[in-house]
């Protein structure tokens, strides 16, 4: 029965599936906005990453030849000069990779590529959504 203080059951069901709606449709607009973003920079990078890869691919190829050459010159009497050279470049390399790799390993562990505003706020969400259901008891 309708007073001046209640609304009908299925006026009060029709109100709650609209904002249900509203609410899914606000957080997928919000994940999508922060995919999108997340892919814009990429997008945008990504050619010149590779440009700047090659080049420096080729740069590095052309300098270790570089290092080969004039470490082995340093053990030139010796017949193994180049395969110590090379052994030591190796080496040098390696160490060197290593702690790259670490460290972008590490930057990405603590950035990140999830949508992480939106996790957060769905997490707020849901928390408000247990304390108004609790409330409503």
């Amino acid at each position: 029965m309708a007073n001046g203080y209640t609304k009908p059951i299925t006026e009060v069901i029709e109100e709650l599936k609209e904002e249900l709606k509203e609410f899914v449709a606000t957080r997928l607009a919000m994940l999508r906005s922060e995919l999108n973003e997340k892919y814009q920079s990429l997008k945008t990078a990504a050619p010149v990453l590779s440009i700047g890869i090659a080049l420096l691919g080729t740069a590095w190829l052309l300098f270790t030849g570089f290092l080969v050459t004039i470490i082995a010159q340093a053990f030139a009497p010796n017949p193994w000069n180049y395969a110590i050279s090379f052994i030591l470049v190796t080496v040098v390399y390696a160490v060197v990779g290593g702690l790259a790799a670490y460290l972008a390993w590490r930057q990405l562990k603590q950035k990140g590529v999830k949508p992480e505003r939106t996790i957060r706020v769905l997490q707020q969400d849901r928390i408000w959504l247990q304390t108004e259901g609790k409330s409503q008891i």
